[in-house]
């Protein structure tokens, strides 16, 4: 069935429950496992806004941070799912808005399938704070499993 699935998280509770269910079913399907953290570009705005303040390297700090942020979300996934004992690739996807970094990760991986979780936000709500899942599941070349 699926050979290589990616997971997204973003280390919420939500997403580690989509972690643990992704590792599960790689491992009942002996797939490859690619967990990946997105994190966006730099925003340009504040950027500017920090370098008019006088920062001496915004967009340097900005990176160190999204990396701390990144490792440290990738550190406890695999902690999360230690118990199920199923191999992995963890991945930090840089300078990309989330859902383009999941959907180019899994084509650039070969991913079979993606593993993500959703608030299920709906009307204001989703249109003010978007749908990485929504994003994804409109674009996807591949299936998308969906834990709520």
């Amino acid at each position: 069935m699926y050979k290589h699935l990616l997971v997204a998280t973003d280390g919420s509770e939500l997403a580690t429950k989509a972690l643990r269910h992704g590792a599960q079913l790689a491992k009942a399907l002996n797939a490859k496992l690619t967990i990946a953290a997105v994190t966006d570009p730099w925003p340009v705005l504040e950027m500017a806004q920090k370098a008019q303040e006088r920062m001496s390297d915004p967009i340097g700090s900005y990176e160190n941070n999204a990396a701390a942020w990144a490792q440290d979300v990738l550190e406890k996934a695999k902690q999360s799912i230690a118990d199920i004992g199923v191999a992995f690739e963890a991945i930090h996807v840089k300078d990309m808005h989330p859902s383009d970094g999941i959907l180019e990760t899994t084509k650039q991986r070969g991913c079979d399938a993606i593993v993500m979780s959703t608030h299920g936000r709906r009307g204001v709500r989703r249109m003010v704070l978007g749908s990485q899942a929504g994003d994804v599941i409109a674009n996807a070349e591949v299936p998308v499993i969906i834990v709520k």
